[in-house]
């Protein structure tokens, strides 16, 4: 039988579709649609198969995020996750897009310890996730983070930052708690904010901050797009731990998630609900997922 019509026994992924409707996703698209008003939509995936559906599901960005210590590992929190971890989830995802011709745009994390050290680190780590499939890395914190952003752009490398919540420090946080709740503490992060944006980041996570707050920010930082996790639905775009939106929490639900796979019937139809439902700026629900 011809190595083309040969059946696998793990038919995980469907052949390579036809070509793809949309434009492939990338930093202009994106400031495309910002300008648009047009919902930015982002989940996380580890894995080809998943990372498929989500693309035909119509997800712009997958994120592989340094969540999969704790949804696919089993971990306390994110700290424990290593590069090399990054790197072979990274590839996973990349290879399930050019199996079915994906146009999603890749984020994939810098994990915990891999660019604290120096600039230099950041770079190798950066330019590892990068041979993988990755369009973007993503980093955790402020201000001092806004040179090694800077360092990383000039290079060439596309940066998302992520500020609020940001659990790789959560033990310093004292926990998972709402961030930039105080006058002080949201000028901190409003001063963080802008000085990455000027560092050349053009994406930056809002997790766990205030609605108000996170809603002012999208509105000031014109050329960095805003994406919101329990932030409002203020902002230019959202994203979901995939586990969650599906209802396969092994934890207490954030109270910032909502299950998608409820009313969908399958994965896809649940992947397809939350597009639908971020672009009408139905999900989130201020009153239910903000603070």
């Amino acid at each position: 039988m011809p190595a083309s019509t040969t059946a696998t026994p793990y038919g995980t992924l469907p052949p390579a579709s036809p070509l793809p409707q949309r434009r492939p996703v990338s930093l202009p698209r994106l400031q495309q649609m910002r300008e648009a008003g047009d919902k930015i939509t982002m989940l996380t995936a580890y894995d080809a198969t998943f990372a498929a559906v989500a693309d035909a599901a119509g997800v712009e960005c997958l994120l592989v995020g340094d969540s999969l210590g704790m949804v696919c590992q089993g971990l306390a929190s994110t700290v424990g996750v290593t590069l090399e971890t990054m790197i072979y989830h990274t590839d996973s995802v990349a290879r399930g897009l050019r199996r079915v011709q994906g146009t999603a745009w890749v984020v994939s994390d810098l994990p915990f310890g891999s660019y604290h050290e120096s600039k230099e680190q950041a770079m190798r780590s950066a330019s590892a996730l990068m041979h993988a499939g990755a369009h973007m890395v993503k980093l955790e914190g402020g201000g001092w983070t806004t040179e090694t952003v800077r360092f990383l752009v000039e290079r060439g490398i596309p940066v998302c930052a992520h500020l609020g919540l940001t659990p790789q420090t959560v033990h310093a946080l004292g926990g998972y708690r709402v961030q930039g709740k105080s006058e002080q503490a949201a000028q901190t992060l409003r001063r963080h904010a802008h000085e990455l944006q000027d560092a050349g980041a053009t994406m930056v996570v809002l997790e766990m901050v205030p609605a108000e707050l996170a809603t002012e920010l999208t509105q000031e930082l014109t050329h960095c797009h805003t994406i919101g996790i329990g932030a409002g639905n203020g902002t230019a775009g959202q994203v979901l731990v995939l586990h969650d939106m599906l209802g396969m929490n092994l934890g207490k639900m954030a109270k910032f998630v909502h299950n998608f796979m409820q009313d969908a019937g399958s994965v896809r139809g649940a992947m397809e609900a939350y597009v639908r439902a971020v672009k009408a700026g139905a999900f989130p629900d201020n009153a239910l997922h903000a603070w």
